[in-house]
């Protein structure tokens, strides 16, 4: 892991000898005056929660006494609940689109790297303790992924899925760069293909790169500056080749996908999940529940790509291709959400604000979850999606919890403004402010 120079970069301590640790060792008690330990049900009154070095011990009703040796955090006045999961991030993107494009010829992996360590920062104090980021180099983001559970920075738990695969001139293709940019930065891929056993290779890369989940772009994207349109752009054989080998490496696999086409080809194909889903009818409907894949919508990304077209922060031919995602998006979820289609919480962080991805829990509201609904999908129902111990406060699971003001079953948009969060036992803000790290 090459983190010599981000040590020195970002002053952690490391270089001095300073011990850091991914999770509290010790005990800690909880009060909390009202507590969602389990999303879906209805929730506690007050109660205590007891971690043991960074793992959820016990939960007690009342306000138990602590151990002589234990920590006390008084959250008596707060809603407590399971900190969130975000299915859809790109932590090393820069929200900020005119600059990226400014700038973006002139950044170095170091560069990239320090953006996507002060999102991680931004998303992890906005109550998102595990993120599954969804394109990206996937040497950088796996080295964000172990520098944070080593204990050197602070952010959330990610799972990686490497960079995003697709055929040549797709979405996640090379696209839009002069000659000598275009060989250059091709030279450099290992998510290109075209045909089955190109894409079997190009899966077998981003594992062997640390991806822990595939992506890979069924149909075309708004952001892509060449790529047509929104349809489809990968042969039902070429996905069938990467969904099954992914599999055979124990990988689920979610696909990029915004036309009917691409998202119910994947679908036939077996993937796990879809990302957007921009255009749904009743016959995708009906494909998903099939499968029983998920679907990760993504509302405000259309909303935040629309905003930077019309500003003209995007090349040109993008603004066409935003109004037509943003235009179908919000009756598409509507529909699978109807139609009790698996749903799964996501922004697309990166296209959307770093830091703002709670504002997609009023969009799922609005499109017909109820704010229950809508948190379980942050909780709950991603932790098993991952297969990861997250999501409840219960025995055995990571200590990863977040309080705010108010009653979020009630308002979900209190969820954007957390007040704490801790992350496998470590607190990382308190009283609505930003903790040393290390604890002092």
């Amino acid at each position: 892991m090459r983190m010599i120079w981000v040590a020195a970069a970002l002053g952690t301590g490391l270089m001095a000898g300073t011990p850091l640790a991914a999770e509290a060792p010790g005990t800690t008690y909880i009060h909390a005056g009202r507590l969602l330990d389990q999303p879906g049900r209805e929730p506690r009154g007050p109660s205590t929660i007891v971690i043991r070095d960074g793992k959820i011990a016990e939960v007690r009703d009342g306000y138990a006494t602590p151990e002589s040796d234990a920590k006390t955090i008084d959250l008596k006045d707060s809603f407590v609940l399971p900190g969130l999961i975000d299915m859809h991030v790109h932590l090393s993107v820069d929200d900020n689109l005119l600059r990226s494009r400014l700038e973006g010829s002139g950044r170095d992996v170091e560069d990239i790297f320090v953006i996507a360590q002060g999102n991680a920062r931004k998303t992890l104090e906005a109550g998102f303790t595990t993120v599954r980021d969804l394109g990206g180099d996937g040497r950088t983001t796996g080295t964000l992924r172990d520098a944070i559970n080593s204990g050197v920075i602070v952010g959330p738990t990610v799972i990686p899925a490497g960079t995003m695969i697709s055929v040549t001139g797709g979405h996640g293709g090379v696209n839009g760069l002069n000659r000598t940019l275009t060989h250059a930065v091709a030279a450099e891929r290992t998510n290109i293909c075209d045909g089955p056993d190109s894409c079997a290779g190009a899966v077998r890369a981003q594992i062997s790169l640390g991806a822990e989940v595939i992506k890979f772009a069924a149909t075309g994207g708004v952001r892509s500056n060449v790529a047509g349109g929104l349809g489809k752009q990968m042969s039902d054989a070429e996905m069938k080749s990467v969904i099954d080998t992914a599999h055979s490496f124990g990988r689920k696999v979610t696909a990029h996908a915004h036309g009917k086409e691409g998202i119910d080809a994947a679908l036939r194909a077996g993937v796990d999940s879809i990302e957007h889903g921009s255009f749904i009818d009743d016959e995708t409907v009906k494909l998903f529940k099939a499968s029983n894949a998920a679907l990760v919508p993504t509302a405000v990304a259309p909303i935040a790509a629309l905003d930077q077209a019309r500003r003209g922060d995007a090349p040109g031919p993008q603004l066409a291709k935003a109004e037509e995602a943003a235009a179908a998006h919000a009756a598409s979820m509507a529909r699978a959400i109807k139609g009790n289609v698996r749903v799964l919480f996501g922004t697309d962080s990166g296209v959307a604000p770093h830091g703002d991805n709670a504002r997609e829990f009023a969009l799922m509201v609005k499109a017909g979850m109820t704010p229950a609904q809508a948190i379980k999908a942050a909780t709950l129902d991603s932790a098993a999606e991952l297969g990861r111990p997250i999501g409840a406060i219960l025995p055995g699971r990571e200590a990863d919890i977040i309080a705010v003001g108010g009653d979020p079953l009630a308002d979900v948009t209190r969820l954007e403004k957390v007040d704490f969060v801790m992350r496998r036992g470590v607190v990382h803000k308190a009283d609505g402010k930003r903790q040393p790290f290390p604890p002092e």
